[in-house]
């Protein structure tokens, strides 16, 4: 496979509430680009949603003149509701997603007793990535990693010399995402941390949330050099053994993040909102004792 030796301006913007960096990809002001991972803003205790982060990301993109070719996610986000659909309402653009997210659909629709119209083929989104399929965006030419572990739906996008890793990995100070949610596996997402250090040194990771320790100030971008001599879960030397067994250790005393419930319905949904019911509102399911 061959990229395209253009590389990208990238810009992130930080969402302070969960933690989470929505990325614009673009060639040079006035090109197309591509978002990668959005956030709706959703209040847990009132059940609404606003877009103040969206909107940062609409600004953005139109301070810019640029035009929006895709509007990607790395996978079915556990702790942020995706605003695919509102940026898609302003700003145009595809909706994609890695091609195994049917398996994460059919098994959150029982989940969460979906309804019987709800498909499990993603048709929910626009287009479904296969491994290693090409992305165009402008004069960038980009292609996914399927990258599963931490879900198995996970994927990565590379164009040029930026790879946008989603959770598979974090800061090197930080470390790697937990791999006890449904269908998660440590051994496969270490193989995964692998295949992305197994780039060239030089290569900019785009991590998808920054959680920093000690009191450092927020950061998102490193380098597989970097990675591969200071991350502590799994720099150059940590055995696929000693990081299951780090990794089962430590995701057996985490707690479930705050917005899962919402989070997963509404995102194998493409970020569409439950069909309303018959008094014109949609509700997201909480159901009991069932994770």
């Amino acid at each position: 496979m061959t990229t395209a030796t253009v590389n990208p301006l990238v810009h992130g913007i930080f969402d302070p509430a969960t933690w989470t960096v929505t990325y614009v990809v673009y060639e040079k002001p006035g090109s197309s680009c591509a978002i990668i991972d959005s956030v709706l803003d959703y209040d847990p205790k009132s059940g609404r949603t606003s877009h103040k982060s969206a909107d940062k990301v609409i600004e953005f993109v139109k301070t810019n003149n640029l035009k929006v070719d895709w509007i990607l996610e790395t996978h079915a986000h556990a702790d942020h509701l995706t605003a695919a659909p509102y940026l898609k309402q302003h700003l145009g653009g595809k909706t994609a997603i890695g091609d195994h997210i049917s398996g994460v659909q059919k098994v959150f629709k029982g989940i969460f007793n979906m309804e019987d119209s709800f498909k499990l083929d993603g048709s929910q989104f626009d287009h479904l990535f296969k491994d290693g399929e090409t992305i165009q965006v402008g004069g960038l030419s980009g292609h996914t990693m399927y990258v599963p572990g931490h879900t198995p739906a996970c994927v990565a996008y590379q164009f040029g010399d930026a790879v946008f890793v989603g959770d598979t990995m974090f800061m090197p100070d930080v470390g790697t995402a937990r791999c006890d949610f449904p269908g998660g596996d440590a051994k496969t997402l270490y193989a995964s941390t692998r295949k992305i250090l197994s780039l060239p040194p030089a290569t900019r990771l785009f991590m998808c949330h920054d959680y920093p320790p000690n009191g450092r100030p927020v950061n998102f971008e490193t380098t597989v050099a970097e990675q591969k001599a200071q991350n502590i879960h799994v720099h150059d030397g940590i055995s696929e053994a000693q990081f299951v067994e780090m990794r089962t250790q430590r995701d057996a005393t985490l707690e479930m993040p705050v917005l899962i419930l919402p989070a997963v319905q509404i995102n194998i949904r493409a970020g569409e909102l439950p069909p309303k019911e018959d008094n014109g509102i949609a509700y997201a399911k909480i159901p009991l004792n069932a994770l």
